[in-house]
């Protein structure tokens, strides 16, 4: 364990440059958070590459101006390649043997070990793998006896008796555990049984909650900026956003091995075409998870072939925002809508966060969740429980009430705010 002035965070379930942008938010809001709070800190974040590298991104301070984060990169792999270092499994057992590692060494040297799951990977609902890839990295932590604090994340479910033991006895052991809403926290008293503790076991928000938004020199769409402009100049139509998601878009059958009772392309089909005929709104689609062309989880993709349902009259009220961009940059977009609807989560987060009304197509207990921390659950449609024109009604009314949203959404974002601070000096003060 770190006993230097100097802390030290190694990270884990946060892997930046996934392509997905809501993993990359919940790593830049840990390191951002930590970083403007405690700026000598310093960062191992472990991802699923090889060997030891350097990353580093820009962050918006609370004073508006812009600083460099930088940390080292290792990786830490669930695999069967027992000759290689950052097998999780040789690293655990190099840590009980005392043999050279150098994730190990640098878990070590840290002041806490920080995990996050992914957000939602804490669950067996993945299967056995996916446990275990989030399991090992906590089980390591508590073997060394380097203070091991979970991070806000989402608890459960457990169907598996032996993995909900083995889940339960990991949160015990660490020091402490953060639930990212009021549903999962319920999830996680009930794991801990007798042995919770109030002054350990804490509900928290999201920290993508606090990834500040940073506009692009010269912006990310002309399009979107004309749109904005004349909007804001002479009371021009609502600019909304649509975050669709490859993952379910590209798959009925994955889709329906979620839980849907209803088809995922036709509702966002629909409520596109309503939006661009019943309505005045410019469209903005926002992909989410930028994977490229025929990739099963492509969002620009899965984009691009909405536009194409549209008559070609109504596809000029209608745009893509095209990627590359980092995920405060498109936290700073959505932060310029009027309306915001998301299959992506962290979509959805970044319009909550920028005070933007929004609603989601929510497969997921933990959107719901967050939407309640938030004010907004009247706008949560889970295509597991409605049938498609319940569903395509929700997302309705949610944009009719777009005005009136604000208000309870302004309300509780001061409160989000003073929580991401108050969890962010526990993390620290504890470590």
């Amino acid at each position: 364990m770190n006993t230097s002035s100097t802390p030290h965070f190694c990270l884990f379930g946060a892997a930046p440059g996934t392509n997905n942008l809501g993993v990359d938010a919940l790593s830049q809001g840990v390191l951002g958070g930590i970083a403007a709070r405690c700026p000598g800190a310093t960062f191992t974040v472990f991802d699923y590459r090889r060997g030891q590298r350097s990353g580093s991104f820009v962050m918006t301070t609370p004073d508006a101006s812009e600083r460099s984060v930088s940390y080292d990169l290792l990786g830490a792999n669930h695999s069967r390649r027992m000759w290689r270092g950052d097998t999780l499994k040789v690293m655990q057992i190099a840590g009980r043997l005392r043999l050279p590692n150098a994730g190990v060494e640098a878990m070590k040297r840290a002041t806490a070990v920080l995990d996050l799951s992914g957000g939602d990977s804490f669950t067996d609902l993945y299967g056995r793998h996916r446990f275990e890839t989030v399991s090992l990295p906590k089980r390591l932590s508590l073997d060394l006896g380097v203070p091991l604090v979970l991070l806000p994340q989402t608890y459960g479910p457990f169907v598996d008796a032996g993995m909900r033991a083995e889940a339960a006895d990991l949160c015990r052991g660490a020091s402490s555990a953060w639930a990212r809403d009021a549903r999962s926290f319920e999830v996680l008293k009930s794991l801990l049984g007798d042995t919770f503790d109030a002054s350990r076991h804490r509900l928290g928000v999201d920290v993508a909650f606090g990834m500040r938004p940073r506009r692009r020199p010269g912006g990310i769409s002309p399009i979107l900026d004309r749109w904005i402009e004349e909007r804001d100049g002479s009371n021009g139509p609502p600019v909304v956003g649509l975050n669709v998601s490859g993952l379910v878009w590209g798959s009925p059958e994955r889709a329906k091995s979620y839980g849907f009772i209803l088809d995922y392309r036709s509702l966002v089909t629909r409520f596109l075409t309503w939006l661009t005929t019943s309505t005045d709104a410019r469209v903005a689609l926002v992909p989410h998870v930028i994977e490229p062309e025929g990739h099963y989880e492509s969002d620009p993709q899965a984009s691009r072939e909405l536009l194409e349902t549209l008559p070609k009259e109504h596809r000029d009220r209608v745009t893509i925002l095209s990627p590359p961009f980092e995920p405060a940059e498109i936290k700073h977009e959505i932060g310029r809508l009027d309306w915001f609807n998301g299959t992506r989560m962290h979509a959805t987060i970044a319009a909550l966060s920028t005070g933007v009304p929004a609603s989601a197509i929510a497969y997921s207990p933990k959107f719901l969740g967050v939407f309640e921390i938030a004010n907004q659950s009247p706008g949560v449609a889970d295509p597991t429980t409605l049938s498609e024109e319940e569903a395509l009604q929700t997302l309705r009314s949610s944009y009719e009430a777009r005005a009136s949203s604000r208000t309870p959404l302004a309300a509780a974002l001061p409160k989000i705010e003073s929580t991401l601070n108050a969890q962010f000096e526990a993390i620290l003060s504890a470590s």
